[in-house]
């Protein structure tokens, strides 16, 4: 057992505690921050003259050995160490001599850690962040491309008014664009450097904290040394990003499993992101999607875990928080999985446009234009709304569209009707006559892309 403790011990921990206490099957994802934060920690050291230039340039020498070692597979994660901390610290060890042993100098594994686990999110906000931006790009090309596809919106999942498939696509961009929102803020939140602040109240070194926070790219060095070894709110905030990111995606994915149904039939999934059946040769499933959405409650409750473990917790570390990792790294490995799946699922998708635009047809979406049409002819609009129902009600009787019924039967209801209805109730004028900013009119989405285009090339600068 290769363990940073001991001295005070009189007999080796059982082997069945080590094992319930030891975490490196799960936290050796961090290898990369534990070696950055110690390069960092070391350069510090040997700044403010805790460590000579010598014994700096060695465990530096060291650590590089070290991560090259990993990513190459030379050095293999081995259970004799109880976590990332150790399996660094012991191998630094081994190659340096009793320099190494001068790595821990002035930080506590509570610090380490806590700086660990922030620089890991930040780097999984960063991957998360890009993959929402790779969305935004296909739905962007997929509302560019559908500027005049009809096709019906709409509530209680019944059909409502006619739209175009590039405004349904937008309401998702507007969802992912928040998405990315809600992650700069959190990693605006998150960047400032714990390590300095030892196991709970600091160390007597003269250290420089705001030296480490700069070498780490972070904004500063934490005001708390409790605090900073106690917080998980930033990974908390991250893994409440992450469900709502996976909120939209299953919202999304449960309208692509209705439309690729055979009753609605708006959609061909590409056979890449479909599976079959194994006794039924006709079916094509759109596996992928519904993945998408079981695995949204298994991020879920990943936050849920961490919000669990963190409400009784006294200041300032407990080992409880060491359950903050292992669903938590599932949840943003599932995460990053959902969108790149996604992404390439909607790249690859045919619109069955014929079959969008008949059905928008069909559903008695054009019912409010027929009203507004009354409004502008004089009539209120309560008292329009009540013909239009005296309308609907026909046409359902009579098996026919409000397209379809005659001019005479119109007028039997109310005299205003003219022959003029049939265009205003037309789907080219229900749809392309709704301008206002925000609306599906072709000329309102054309300024939404112009906004939309800006708002990529702006990321693609910062």
């Amino acid at each position: 057992m290769a363990q940073l403790w001991g001295g005070r011990f009189t007999k080796e921990t059982d082997q069945l505690v080590y094992n319930f206490n030891a975490s490196l099957g799960f936290d050796k994802k961090l290898y990369k921050q534990d070696i950055q934060g110690s390069m960092a920690h070391v350069k510090m050291l040997a700044k403010q003259g805790i460590l000579i230039e010598q014994e700096k340039d060695e465990i530096l020498k060291g650590l590089t050995g070290i991560l090259q070692d990993i990513e190459e597979k030379k050095l293999e994660f081995s259970p004799e160490y109880e976590d990332i901390h150790s399996f660094v610290e012991a191998n630094l060890i081994k190659r340096t001599g009793d320099v190494g042993k001068k790595l821990h100098t002035g930080r506590s594994r509570n610090d380490q850690v806590a700086l660990d686990m922030k620089l890991y999110v930040r780097d999984e906000i960063q991957e998360t962040d890009m993959l929402l931006k790779e969305l935004l790009e296909t739905l962007l090309k997929l509302m560019e491309d559908n500027l005049h596809t009809y096709m019906p919106g709409f509530t209680h999942l019944q059909k409502a008014q006619p739209i175009t498939a590039a405004h349904h696509f937008g309401a998702y961009f507007e969802m992912f664009k928040r998405d990315r929102s809600r992650l700069a803020d959190t990693k605006k939140r998150l960047n400032y450097c714990p390590l300095g602040s030892g196991a709970l109240a600091g160390t007597t070194y003269p250290l420089d904290r705001e030296y480490t926070a700069e070498l780490l790219g972070f904004d500063g060095p934490t005001l708390n040394s409790m605090d900073s070894v106690a917080d998980r709110d930033y990974l908390i905030e991250y893994l409440s990003d992450l469900s709502v990111i996976m909120m939209h995606l299953s919202r999304f994915c449960e309208e692509i499993i209705l439309w690729n149904s055979n009753e609605y039939q708006f959609i061909e999934i590409d056979d890449g992101y479909s599976t079959g059946s194994s006794i039924m040769p006709q079916k094509k499933n759109p596996d992928i999607a519904e993945l998408v959405r079981g695995k949204t409650g298994r991020v879920y409750g990943a936050l849920m875990s961490l919000l669990t473990t963190m409400k009784g917790i006294p200041l300032a570390y407990n080992k409880d928080m060491q359950e903050d990792k292992e669903l938590a790294f599932d949840a943003m490995d599932t995460v990053k999985g959902c969108i790149a799946l996604f992404n390439g699922m909607l790249e690859t998708m045919e619109l069955k446009k014929e079959n969008m635009e008949k059905s928008a047809k069909n559903g008695f979406t054009n019912a409010t234009d027929a009203a507004d049409y009354l409004v502008k002819k004089g009539v209120p609009f309560r008292d329009a709304h009540s013909i239009v129902g005296e309308l609907v009600l026909f046409c359902v009787k009579n098996r026919i569209s409000l397209d379809e019924m005659p001019l005479e039967e119109y007028q039997k209801i109310s005299p205003v009707f003219e022959q003029d209805i049939y265009e205003a109730i037309s789907m080219k004028t229900c749809v392309e006559t709704r301008n206002t900013i925000g609306a599906p009119g072709p000329e309102a989405m054309k300024k939404v892309l112009e906004i939309q285009k800006k708002y990529l090339e702006d990321c693609e600068k910062h």
